[in-house]
């Protein structure tokens, strides 16, 4: 546990039910410290993306807390903690709307009343951090896969947030792509939260990974324990495509 800094992200006993009634979240619990990064795994409908979606106000806990770096989740708090948590959507169509890649990346800072030279230095910084700085003037729609997903990325690295939490970020990614982008996260120097079906990708980036399953953590440690469980991953429709990891 870090002594000096609170958790970037911590969840405490959050309970969730969709409006039709279906439980989703059963008193879940989790942190993720600074500089972490954690991998949230589990099978479909397990809960991960509401998860995601409850640490920056997209959905709101029926029972429990949301704080991220100390600073509770509340009506007078969510616009702070959305500058705070950098979501990117498994889709990067739901956050590029603008007509460059430029404005896109400014929206963020704009609208958080960042004017003038410091909006361009978050966003000139941004762009080349995912070095994306020569697709500026283009139209992300005319855009690869890898290359709107860096983009996405981009527009909430602007922000300058704690951590990211990013949800499927290889999903749809052909090879070369997926490989830039696994190694563009590997070089953010920010903690981050990847939701994930790709087990190869956890392995190489996070050292924790937290399964989850019927709305519960039912699993937290190092990657590499966890992927090394045949009977935990079968219990919970999880298979990596190649034997567990440290073995023939």
């Amino acid at each position: 546990m870090n002594q000096i800094f609170p958790p970037v992200l911590d969840l405490e006993g959050v309970h969730f039910r969709y409006p039709d009634g279906t439980p989703a979240l059963a008193g879940i619990d989790l942190r993720v410290e600074v500089g972490e990064r954690v991998a949230l795994v589990g099978p479909n409908g397990a809960g991960k993306t509401t998860i995601a979606l409850h640490t920056n106000g997209l959905l709101r806990a029926e029972a429990g807390e949301v704080r991220v770096s100390g600073l509770t989740l509340d009506p007078t708090t969510l616009r702070e903690i959305r500058q705070r948590v950098g979501f990117v959507f498994q889709d990067a169509e739901d956050q590029l709307f603008m007509p460059t890649v430029r404005e896109d990346v400014a929206f963020g800072p704009a609208n958080h009343g960042l004017r003038g030279a410091e909006r361009d230095s978050r966003v000139d910084a941004a762009l080349a951090t995912l070095e994306i700085g020569h697709l500026a003037d283009r139209a992300p729609h005319h855009l690869s896969g890898g290359e709107r997903r860096r983009v996405a990325i981009a527009t909430v690295l602007a922000l300058r947030p704690d951590i990211l939490v990013l949800d499927e970020p290889t999903a749809g990614l052909d090879p070369p792509s997926r490989r830039e982008l696994i190694t563009t996260l590997a070089s953010l120097d920010v903690a981050q939260l990847l939701v994930t079906h790709d087990l190869p990708m956890v392995l190489e980036l996070c050292p924790r990974t937290v399964l989850v399953d019927g709305g519960r953590v039912v699993a937290d440690g190092t990657t590499s324990d966890i992927l090394a469980d045949a009977e935990l991953l079968a219990d919970h429709r999880l298979e990596l495509p190649y034997g567990p990891p440290g073995r023939a």
